[in-house]
């Protein structure tokens, strides 16, 4: 993937914007009151899904411009990358514990950054060990440092753990498979892409409710839909369904077509840190030192990679001018 700085630069910041954004997806246990996870989620995609119906109507000639296998591609991503992930998280918190999910997710960068650089070999892998080293290193304490809990059960730990687990795979499966699906998709069909994972998310949502009953997952029937008691949990539902399966969605796309994944992937390691400060702030207090260590290596590797990569493709774009001119010289 041969990418301009310019094009590096647009992806670095729209890479930022869909970190920031989904990293709402880890306020869900500090918001649902006497609501469960599951109500949230299932209200989130719910929404998620009207707003991509609209996205794919006013995007319809985008759409249809899509092949059968890719339209069906985007509805399976939903489900893999919105729904699925989302509610491995929720499991994950939910079982294990506010530390023990957040540890695993923080794997994720570290290993599409291997599996980016080993697909296309961007950048010499001794030009990595500093940014991925920084990246581990500050993931380890900052999610670390609060320890497991020590009053869960063995259990739930164990639930906790699957979850965890089940997250980073389905994480790395829809940002490989993802990548791929996006360079056979024009750039200006991004929206309809968008809306057509959005709208596969609440499709796998609406199949799972009846399990989700069956199971009392759902608090909503017990507690009440009026919008007197469950207003702020609709309002949540709607600011998280917006900034993550919208803004965030649709910001990622617009990265994916502008970065290598090696270099994309390193960038979510930006969801841990901003997931991090927002966990601080809905429990008032400032971080740790161990935290703000892990804070400054993340965004240090984060920074050394970002330049790593643009001092390499300015080599690249000075060395194909002189080319160019050679040539021009030559049949002058």
């Amino acid at each position: 993937m041969h990418t301009s700085s310019s094009q590096l630069a647009v992806g670095v910041f729209f890479a930022v914007v869909a970190t920031l954004c989904w990293a709402l997806n880890f306020i869900a246990p500090f918001v649902t009151g006497a609501y469960s996870l599951f109500d949230l989620l299932a209200l989130r995609f719910i929404i998620a899904g009207l707003m991509g119906a609209v996205l794919v109507i006013a995007y319809w000639p985008y759409v249809r411009a899509l092949s059968w296998a890719s339209r069906m591609m985007a509805l399976a991503l939903g489900n893999i990358g919105y729904l699925g992930y989302s509610a491995c998280i929720a499991g994950g918190v939910t079982f294990g514990g506010p530390v023990l999910t957040p540890a695993f997710i923080g794997m994720v960068p570290l290993l599409l950054a291997l599996l980016g650089n080993a697909q296309t070999k961007t950048l010499p892998w001794r030009r990595l060990r500093m940014p991925l080293a920084l990246l581990g290193l500050g993931l380890l304490l900052v999610n670390a440092s609060g320890g497991l809990p020590t009053s869960a059960a063995l259990p739930s730990l164990r639930a906790g753990l699957a979850f965890s687990v089940a997250a980073v795979a389905l994480w790395l499966a829809f940002s490989l498979l993802n990548q791929a699906a996006l360079d056979k998709v024009a750039k200006n069909a991004t929206a309809a892409w968008t809306g057509l994972m959005m709208v596969g998310s609440a499709l796998g949502t609406l199949l799972m409710l009846p399990l989700g009953l069956r199971l009392g997952l759902f608090e909503l029937p017990a507690v009440g839909f009026s919008f007197s008691r469950a207003g702020h949990l609709y309002g949540w539902a709607l600011l998280i369904g917006v900034c993550c399966s919208v803004m965030g969605a649709w910001a990622w796309n617009k990265a994916t077509h502008n970065l290598p994944m090696v270099l994309s992937g390193q960038l979510i390691a930006l969801e841990s840190l901003f997931a991090t400060l927002l966990g601080l702030f809905f429990h008032g207090r400032l971080p740790s030192l161990p935290e703000t260590a892990g804070l400054l290596m993340v965004l240090t590797g984060a920074t050394i990679a970002v330049h790593s990569i643009l001092v390499s493709q300015g080599k690249r774009e000075t060395t194909g001018k002189g080319g160019n001119q050679a040539k021009r010289g030559t049949s002058d």
